[in-house]
């Protein structure tokens, strides 16, 4: 059964989706926990990012919550790569400690992919066949669930494997977290601009690529059909990735499913405005506000943004 009430369960949830007005609310920031990481280590053109251990993502919240970030995106990087059979002891730690200094000062989305986990960089166990999508799928529900219990209060697929939203929904619901959100990485395309990420979270493929599995940039109908997919399998929130490149994408997507859709402006796109006013040639504070008023524009209700903790320098 679909829960509308999943979106009203929290204010923050309730000022996210608000529809009459742009409030920081709407802005998420993505950041990156390392297992096992001495001390924290910036990322190449992802100005005012860094990759942490949970002593420095503690403190880095702390300033963030100061600034009027509320909504996160944490993007949990494992010690040890495997095949298949992944623990997630050291995100549940994570997520807890979190959640036992902030309480719910903040509503805390984990990404959910088997990328940086997997000892090959891809978003799936594989065999000398191919992606073996049933053991993949099992994977994600259980990566998920030990999230929604360690107390993420939302959990973001971006796999893009079919079926997984449908699965990672159904674990949660007979688990008892019928009320935690799905918020989907619905339109993902195999892109150029995701270079920063991949150094930030050690994701990158040993071998080959990912466009067997994430969108044809040329393919319009199929992005739109992979979001109304999502929709179908029980997603509470939609997203187009990369969020400048799609922008023709997000109303057309409102449109077909009802559902609020958001717009990852992804870590080249990002990168691109800081690398600019690195050498000069912008003012990296107006690039970026004036980038976040172009996905508004188009329609997007939220913002995934690696720049959300400027917003209230910035007014928003």
């Amino acid at each position: 059964m679909k829960r509308l009430m999943r979106l009203r369960a929290t204010q923050h949830l309730r000022d996210l989706c608000a529809e009459t007005e742009f409030n920081r609310a709407q802005l998420i920031q993505p950041f990156f926990v390392v297992e096992g990481l001495k001390q924290e280590e910036p990322i190449p053109g992802l100005r005012g990012n860094v990759r942490h251990n949970i002593p420095s993502a503690l403190k880095q919240i702390e300033k963030d919550l100061a600034a009027g970030v509320t909504h996160f995106l944490l993007f949990p990087v494992p010690a040890e790569k495997k095949e298949s059979g992944f623990s997630h002891d050291a995100t549940q730690q994570t997520i807890s400690e979190i959640r036992r200094q902030f309480g719910n000062s903040l509503c805390l989305w984990i990404d959910t992919c088997l990328c940086s986990c997997t000892t090959h960089g891809h978003c799936a166990v594989l065999d000398e066949n191919g992606i073996k999508l049933d053991e993949t799928l099992d994977e994600l529900a259980k990566s998920a669930l030990a999230f929604a219990q360690a107390g993420a209060d939302g959990i973001s697929p971006s796999d893009m494997m079919d079926g997984r939203v449908a699965r990672i929904r159904a674990a949660l619901d007979e688990n008892g977290f019928n009320l935690v959100p799905v918020m989907s990485y619905s339109t993902k395309f195999a892109s150029n601009f995701y270079g920063p990420f991949r150094n930030a979270a050690d994701s990158a493929p040993q071998f080959g690529d990912r466009r067997g599995y994430q969108l044809d940039v040329r393919n319009r109908s199929g992005a739109i059909a992979a979001s109304v997919r999502c929709t179908e399998e029980g997603a509470d929130l939609l997203m187009v990735k990369p969020g400048l490149t799609s922008l023709d994408l997000i109303r057309p997507i409102h449109e077909a499913t009802e559902l609020q859709v958001g717009a990852y402006q992804v870590s080249g796109e990002y990168g691109g405005l800081s690398v600019l006013a690195e050498q000069g040639l912008i003012k990296f504070e107006e690039a970026l506000l004036e980038t976040w008023h172009v996905f508004k524009r188009a329609g997007a209700q939220y913002i995934i943004t690696y720049g959300a903790r400027y917003a209230k320098q910035l007014g928003i």
